[in-house]
């Protein structure tokens, strides 16, 4: 454990609550930090293969400046492609493993300071089914030598967002589909969450972005960024698609009693294979050990959004990172990350 570790670890041990007992908010220390690596070319357009490739090996090696980075591959010649572009760094362990699809955010455990939560995957229901997607997360415990606590639910973990005091963020489009857990209503599923994360509040949210292949990930509206504070978006332009939900988001926020902080969104972005609204958005931030990386996509709003995303973390390093090839995936850098706490 570093310096910087070292005093943030020591700040949140002297809160009155236990950190142990929930899953940790990001900010918070880490062990490691797990990232897909994009393996089968059948899942990615040739033109975009090599440069999702390219736009991760950059997150990974600002992100590895101040924790080590797992690098999960598949294959022979994904593991050579990762040695190509990354170059030899201590930070950096490449790890070879079968998986379907980077967005280890979804498929890994969820890692509380004490064990690792497994909970079922059926393919982002039903739409995206992988081989090796429904395991992984077992060998990313195993490999992290942690305990694993399995839940029969489905459950992705893009789907939550947690504030490390026992309080949860979500969305009803996605928590409750009835292609995830067809007989969950909102007293169901905030029973079978508290249990599961400890937690001691589930604040709902109404719909995620436009056109999101995940039925509204929470991850891509809206992030908590302090113990009562969450980061949310506002639109940009008259063509912005999610001004209207951005704006209720906010609200809802506010009326569950958080103090709220906006940034401009990337307003509208196309999809470059389908011409469609693409669900870009700021708000899927990777929060490193000192470094945050935050996707951008090519729009005039970025440099403010990173500069009001850096005032909120002083004491973090907070650089924009092009993400428009591994959008065209289905997400971004927090999408494919996943944080390994340090233990208690």
């Amino acid at each position: 454990m570093n310096a910087w570790q070292v005093n943030i670890f020591r700040r949140f041990k002297k809160m009155s609550f236990n950190i142990s007992q929930f899953v940790p908010a990001e900010w918070m220390p880490h062990r490691a930090l797990w990232c897909g690596w994009p393996s089968d070319p059948a899942l990615w357009p040739n033109q975009l293969y090599n440069s999702a490739r390219s736009e991760i090996a950059d997150m990974v090696r600002f992100i590895a400046q101040g924790e080590k980075v797992k690098l999960l591959v598949s294959g022979a010649e994904a593991f050579t492609s990762a040695q190509e572009m990354l170059g030899s760094n201590d930070n950096i362990d490449i790890i070879s493993h079968p998986f379907g699809d980077i967005w280890l955010r979804d498929t890994g455990p969820v890692w509380t300071a004490r064990a690792a939560l497994r909970f079922r995957h059926n393919g982002w229901g039903g739409k995206y089914i992988y081989n090796g997607d429904d395991v992984i997360g077992d060998f990313m415990a195993h490999h992290a030598e942690t305990p694993v606590l399995k839940y029969d639910f489905v459950l992705e973990g893009g789907a939550v967002d947690h504030n490390g005091a026992g309080v949860v963020l979500t969305t009803e489009q996605c928590m409750l589909n009835q292609n995830r857990n067809p007989h969950w209503n909102r007293d169901i599923a905030e029973r079978e969450l508290c249990a599961a994360f400890n937690a001691r509040r589930i604040c709902w949210l109404k719909d995620g972005l436009l056109n999101d292949h995940t039925d509204g990930h929470v991850d891509n509206l809206a992030r908590f960024v302090g113990k009562n504070t969450v980061l949310c978006q506002q639109g940009v332009g008259d063509d912005d698609p999610n001004t209207a939900l951005y704006a209720t988001t906010a609200a809802l926020l506010r009326e569950y009693g958080f103090d709220v902080i906006t940034v401009p969104s990337p307003g509208l972005v196309h999809d470059p294979l389908t011409g469609e609204a693409a669900p870009a958005s700021h708000m899927n931030f990777i929060i490193g050990n000192g470094y945050i990386a935050v996707p951008t996509y090519g729009s005039a709003s970025a440099n403010k959004a990173v500069r009001k995303i850096g005032n909120i973390f002083p004491n973090h390093v907070v650089k924009g990172f092009s993400s428009v090839s591994i959008l065209t995936g289905g997400g971004s850098f927090h999408c494919i990350t996943q944080q390994e706490p340090i233990a208690q």
